[in-house]
Formats: C-alpha cells, structure tokens, sequence
C-alpha cells in the first residue's frame, strides 16, 4: 500500500539494530560513562577559509557526535500481547543541561487517547557511550518529543538550531540518524517543497513540515535535517512510500515548531493546542477554507459556523486554503479569541469564536 510511515524501526532481539519485520522483545543494556565536557559549536561555514559553502563531509564531522541513537523499551506489541515490544530511532542533544530532542513516536506507542510512553528509554552516543534517559514529555500533536540524560560523565555536543523559516525550495540539506539500525548515517538532498502537512499521532495534521529527498528510513525518526551551516532546520518524521522504504519522499517537522514544543515541555511537561472544531475540504479550489463539517459542541459550533462556509481571514489573516487556516489556529493559544471571516451562500459575515483546547483523538 502507498502511504506515509513513520521512520521509526523495530529493535532486534538485540536492541542494537532496526529490523524491517516486528518488534521483538526487549533485552537488558547497560550504560557506560566518559568524560564530562561540553563542546560549543561554531557555525559550519568556519569550516572552510572565508566561510564558504560547505560540503557534507564538513557538516558531518562537526554534527554527527550531537546526534545519538535511542532505543525504547516496553513498548506496545501490535498484536495485543503485551508491552515486551523495542523499536529504535534517533536523536540529537539541543542543551549542555543533556536535553535531546526527537519525535513522539520514538519514545511512544500507540495513537490518540491511547498513547503511552515507553516504560525505559536509552541513548547511545556517537563514542559508544549508552545511557538510560527521562522522558521529559512529548507532543503527539506535533511528533515532538523531549528527553533528559544525566550530564555527568557525558561529552555532550548541542547542536543549533535555526530557523525553518528562512529555507527555501532547492536548499541542500543532510540528515544524519540511524536508518534500520546503522548508527550516524548521512544522507543528503534538497529541500523539495515547504508547508506540507502530515499525519500526527492523534488524527490531526501537522502542519509547516519540510519535504525532502534526501534519504530517510526507518529509524531516522527524530534525526536532525540540517542546512549547510550545520544548524538544523527540522527533525525528520515521516517517508511517503510506495515500497515501504525511501522512494525520495521524506518530511520533517520544522525547527521552530520543535523550539516552541521544546519551550513548553521544560515549563509544563504537556502541550495544548488550540482547537476550532471543523473538518475542512482539501479537494476544493476555492480561495479559502471550505468547511465540510462543524463539529457538533466545538467552538465553531458555538460561534455559529456551518458546513459549506468558507472562512476567507482569522483574526485579521487572509485564508487562502485549508492548510493556512490549519497553521493559523496551530500558532493560537486555547481561550484566544479570534474574529473569523467567512463567506456564506454569498455573502459575507463575521463572528466571533473562543478557541478551545484539541482533543487527544
């Protein structure tokens, strides 16, 4: 079947390398310890005289000892028998404090109400250095999650992040991870389109993602995607396959969707997002968001909103297609107030909708 996967793998019987069949059950690992350092990056343009463009080996020499593998135990066996299930992923350190960042799916299993973490999470260094980590909370919504390692004894390498706002169509980009096991692989590609959405963990889109073709399998999940100036630009998510493995078509979710999910995991351990309450047309070619369905007891329902509105500007923004207005609400607080524009068997009218907070499903 054609779809879009996560790039998560399944550990084997081992626990050290992804395998293409189920998960097996888990095994013991133990953790080692090395030196305690920190290690500031400069900007990987340094890396050649007058901070010219960079090739991939520059990138990977100075990223790859920021981007660890993980390995999660405990998790959900697809077949019902039990939490005996591991998978693997990747990861990469965002603080000195032993902060890393990856996707939800990594450290979870399950979907919607039903998602849980991962009863034990490990880390494995770029120098074969593994230790358990806390996972500090995740984000089904926006596959983000945020996990905690001890420091102590750690060389620790953050890498930077930068702003997914400033890439464009064309960018080279690499991504470094673990595909199917294989510790600190590159790959590298372009940037082949922006603002894509993409499937989450509880049934809502996800949107602002990168495409890329540069090569992303299972077990890249949670890997960074870089720019050329070493600082990473999304953290890759999802493969759109027909074979189930990489047909050129990866996303990543953005690096400032990852800094604001990052942000509100340290200060609260959860996220909220904020929730209109309609399911909206994708098919149409009508500038703006035609609603195919309010929600019965949401907040646009309570506004007034009605299946076939075409809602043309939120709180002072022109909508021009369903994904605007998916990223619009996305960047809005639950309880925010918003003045939505909408045009109604043609006419035009305005109300007033309390935002409320999106369910888990």
């Amino acid at each position: 079947m054609r779809g879009r996967t996560l790039a998560a793998g399944a550990a084997s019987a081992a626990l050290l390398v992804a395998g293409c069949g189920g998960k097996q059950e888990t095994k013991t690992i133990s953790a080692q310890t090395t030196t305690t350092r920190v290690e500031i990056l400069k900007d990987a343009g340094d890396a050649q005289p007058g901070g010219g463009s960079v090739d991939p080996s520059a990138i990977y020499q100075r990223e790859s000892p920021g981007v660890v593998t993980i390995t999660s135990t405990g998790l959900d066996n697809p077949n019902g028998s039990g939490q005996n299930e591991a998978g693997v992923g990747s990861g990469f350190v965002i603080s000195g404090n032993g902060e890393i960042a990856t996707n939800a799916h990594v450290v979870t299993s399950g979907e919607g109400a039903s998602i849980h973490k991962a009863q034990q999470v490990y880390v494995r260094f770029k120098d074969n250095n593994q230790v358990s980590a806390e996972i500090v909370g995740f984000d089904p919504f926006s596959d983000v999650a945020l996990l905690k390692v001890d420091p102590a004894g750690l060389t620790l390498r953050p890498l930077p992040l930068g702003s997914a706002r400033d890439v464009i169509v064309g960018a080279p980009v690499a991504a470094i991870g673990s595909p199917f096991g294989k510790d600190e692989s590159l790959s590298v590609g372009v940037v082949s389109a922006l603002d894509r959405s993409i499937d989450s963990l509880t049934g809502f889109a996800t949107t602002g993602a990168i495409q890329t073709d540069a090569a992303i399998n299972h077990g890249n999940s949670g890997g960074p995607l870089l720019d050329m100036h070493g600082d990473v630009i999304g953290v890759n998510s999802q493969i759109e396959s027909d074979s189930g493995g990489n047909d050129g078509v990866g996303f990543a979710v953005p690096s400032n969707t990852i800094s604001r999910i990052a942000a509100a995991l340290i200060d609260n351990g959860s996220v909220e997002h904020a929730y209109l309450g309609v399911a909206i047309d994708d098919s149409t070619s009508t500038a703006g968001a035609r609603l195919a369905e309010v929600r019965p007891g949401t907040p646009a329902a309570r506004a007034g909103l009605k299946s076939g509105d075409v809602i043309t500007k939120v709180a002072g923004t022109s909508i021009g297609s369903a994904d605007e207005l998916r990223q619009l609400v996305d960047s809005k607080q639950p309880g925010d107030k918003v003045v939505v524009t909408v045009k109604r068997n043609g006419a035009t009218k305005t109300v007033t909708v309390t935002l409320g907070s999106r369910p888990s499903a």
